[in-house]
């Protein structure tokens, strides 16, 4: 490896500052073109203009199949499973990543009173929209929650303050709080060790899977949902799939008088 005059000052340099042992090898590193293995781009990574999801709610016909798409999301990502002494589910300190309302709660103001009262108390999945104009990044005081190029909306639990700002700019209900330490009630039987768990007094939320991505993976949810039951891609895409059906046919997105421009789309 060769190196010039201004790359042996710049080493000296740092050298004089941080003292010369270590120092010196990682100065001749930065000093130097080479980089490190992992700062390399994964070539399988699946990447996007913007990411976007739409869900056919005819492909959900049973309570298993919510179930089995909610786990998947649920388990991949260690979201804890908060329960009542007699095991019921904590609604009230409930964390939740994905999870079903009825239509007149994920949609209202869409409703009108001809509607069948079984259409109006379907469960629909709902999760975090990825919004082109995300009320909540514009809230957070430590941009612990930012947009990233490709439309997802991430969170960074290590930045996050526990305001919950953004919980409260939030349209949607799609983000929790921890309010008590989560990794007491993950099973280590159960603990996908390939994903950090959280601490107490963050919040969390869908981050459409960003971690799986990287690595040329679908969603888990999308893998988990009954077949043709979710689609994910690139909408800036005109031949991607999810592209084709919001083109050709009727899909509906939340609040959508609210301008956040949600990224799910639901097919109804």
């Amino acid at each position: 490896m060769s190196m010039n005059r201004r790359q042996f000052l710049k080493i000296a340099g740092i050298s004089s500052i941080l003292g010369f042992g270590d120092a010196v090898a990682k100065a001749a590193l930065l000093a130097t073109d080479l980089k490190p293995p992992h700062m390399e781009p994964n070539k399988e990574a699946l990447t996007a203009k913007r990411w976007a999801m739409v869900v056919d709610m005819s492909r959900f016909r049973t309570a298993d199949d919510f179930r089995k798409t909610i786990d998947a999301c649920h388990l991949t990502h260690n979201v804890p499973d908060f329960r009542n002494p007699d095991g019921s589910v904590d609604t009230k300190n409930e964390v939740r990543w994905i999870t079903t309302v009825p239509f007149e709660n994920a949609f209202p103001g869409q409703e009108h009173r001809f509607m069948s009262e079984r259409f109006r108390k379907m469960p629909f999945l709902v999760l975090c929209n990825h919004c082109d104009n995300p009320p909540c990044v514009r809230v957070c005081p430590t941009k612990a929650t930012f947009r990233s190029p490709d439309g997802i909306v991430v969170q960074d639990e290590h930045r996050c303050i526990g305001c919950r700002y953004c919980m409260a700019a939030c349209p949607f209900g799609a983000r929790s709080f921890n309010w008590f330490d989560p990794r007491k009630v993950i099973s280590a039987a159960t603990e996908n060790r390939q994903y950090p768990t959280r601490s107490k007094g963050v919040v969390e939320k869908c981050t459409f899977c960003r971690e799986r991505l990287q690595f040329g993976k679908m969603p888990a949810c999308v893998e988990a949902a009954p077949k043709r039951g979710m689609f994910f891609g690139d909408i800036e895409d005109p031949n991607s799939e999810v592209r084709r059906i919001v083109s050709t046919r009727f899909t509906i997105r939340r609040k959508p008088e609210l301008g956040t421009e949600p990224a799910i789309y639901y097919l109804v």
